[in-house]
């Protein structure tokens, strides 16, 4: 055991090698840490110490100010500095110790609440999708044709003219010209009048469906959500506490009379009538004003997500809900998640007047208001008109890429697919021929290569309805030689 010197041993003695602050803090660091100088040692003061190695005051003074940082010294007014009695090394070697008994402790599951185990337990992916380009990945726009260029001179110039308003705590409903340039938006290409105090931005749709569930909702409400439908929605609604109705489509969408019949009860119905996620069909007439209608005599909310209204290649679409009655009791909800880049994280809600301030103090308490930056750079690529372009482009690809992708399954798929007859959105569903063992199908196509989604279900399940297995192609981001080459590899999938 070495013998614990004095401090007076050790530093009165000149050494000539020694410089500046960086040594002697070197030298007091390498002591205590050998156990030279004991905890509670006391050093000399900074004037003697610094006239006996013949250096200034302040390379002391400095050295022992970075030890006094670092938790090696101590110095108290009357007490002077001394050597600190628990040193930081022993404290990080007991957290490295803790560290490496971690295995033995509970897994992280025994310490989630029962919300947070729903929520650990969702289906719904907490990684990245597929990239563009991969054969059949659904739901993956064409971000190689994106106009990455322009975006970045946009956001350019947004970053060089923040100011200090933009800078200070923001507007918890967003920043008030992207919500104008949203409100003009839906007015001309949906017909849906509203105004840019009603609309809130947030970062998804599941955000817009977890505000609507914790603000509408009580714990063990029940919802209706459409049967195949987005998992996203049903996710957020039972992470929140809410009992999920699922409820059959058909070629007219939600079949409302049977949620009535089997669940009379519900607070909120959850619809795409625009385009029905995933398989494509429009919510027909009759049902929008059954559900309207509903909706108005139960005191119930509905909340309508325009999902790739935008990617309808023959017709018009149908108004959306909010626009058939004015004072409807609707929610109303839509991203550019598929129109822009996915990473782009801004959605938005446009709110009935009763419900704005409500909605406004729950996203303040829940998430205070959206990143300034991509909201700036939005709003000037939407009020340039470089959206409505981007749009009018991307329309156009998409259809050409759909009807190719038609034509080869046709033709190469032809016994094995049924092809469904709703020219929309980003992805085409598909039924399987009786006798087609959907999981045997998945496992084919994964040694090919593909990246595809399953149907498990869709119809009542009644006779006339019966439940299908499918599968759901993504053609989006594939140019022509992809679609050609990947059909085929679809098409042995099929066979075996």
């Amino acid at each position: 055991m070495p013998r614990q010197a004095s401090t007076y041993d050790l530093l009165m003695a000149p050494t000539a090698e020694r410089q500046g602050a960086a040594d002697l803090y070197a030298q007091l660091r390498g002591a205590i840490l050998a156990g030279q100088l004991a905890p509670g040692a006391r050093l000399p003061a900074s004037r003697v110490l610094a006239a006996s190695q013949g250096v200034a005051r302040g390379t002391v003074v400095a050295a022992y100010e970075q030890l006094i940082a670092e938790g090696y010294l101590q110095s108290r007014v009357g007490s002077g500095t001394r050597v600190s009695a628990v040193l930081p090394d022993s404290l990080l070697a007991v957290a490295r110790a803790r560290r490496g008994a971690a295995v033995h402790s509970p897994p992280a599951a025994a310490a989630l609440s029962q919300r947070g185990a729903l929520l650990a337990r969702s289906p719904f992916g907490a990684f990245p999708l597929p990239a563009a380009g991969v054969p059949f990945a659904a739901h993956v726009p064409a971000l190689q044709e994106f106009p990455v260029r322009l975006w970045a001179t946009l956001a350019a110039r947004q970053a060089r003219a923040l100011g200090p308003s933009a800078m200070a705590d923001g507007d918890a409903m967003g920043h008030l010209p992207l919500r104008q340039a949203i409100a003009e938006y839906l007015g001309g290409t949906r017909g849906l009048a509203c105004r840019a105090e009603q609309v809130l931005v947030l970062s998804s749709v599941q955000q817009a469906v977890d505000l609507a569930a914790r603000l509408l909702l009580d714990a063990g409400d029940a919802a209706w959500c459409e049967d195949p439908g987005y998992a996203g929605t049903q996710a957020a609604l039972r992470a929140a506490g809410v009992r999920v109705c699922p409820v059959p489509v058909d070629d007219d969408g939600m079949v409302v009379a049977w949620a009535q019949r089997h669940h009379p009860r519900a607070r909120l119905a959850c619809v795409t009538p625009a385009h029905q996620a995933p398989l494509g069909m429009s919510l027909s007439l009759p049902r929008r004003l059954a559900l309207l209608d509903w909706a108005r005599r139960s005191g119930g909310w509905i909340l309508e997500d325009d999902y790739d209204s935008e990617y309808r290649y023959s017709g018009k679409p149908l108004p959306p809900l909010r626009a058939l009655q004015a004072d409807a009791p609707v929610l109303y909800v839509g991203c550019f998640s598929k129109t822009l880049f996915p990473a782009l994280r801004v959605a938005y809600l446009v709110l009935p007047e009763a419900l704005v301030d409500g909605f406004a103090a729950g996203r303040s308490v829940t998430s205070r208001y959206p990143p300034i930056l991509d909201q700036l750079v939005l709003a000037a690529f939407m009020r340039e008109g470089h959206y409505a372009r981007h749009l009018r482009r991307m329309r156009q690809l998409y259809a050409e890429r759909r009807a190719l992708l038609v034509q080869l399954l046709q033709h190469k798929a032809a016994g094995a697919l049924e092809l469904t007859d709703h020219p929309t959105g980003l992805n085409l569903p598909c039924w399987l021929a009786p006798g087609l063992d959907i999981d045997t199908v998945l496992q084919r196509c994964q040694a090919q290569g593909l990246v595809v989604l399953p149907l498990r279900s869709g119809g009542t399940g009644s006779p006339t309805q019966p439940r299908r297995n499918g599968l759901l192609l993504g053609f989006a981001s594939l140019a022509a030689p992809t679609l050609r080459v990947a059909s085929g590899k679809l098409a042995r999938a099929l066979d075996g």
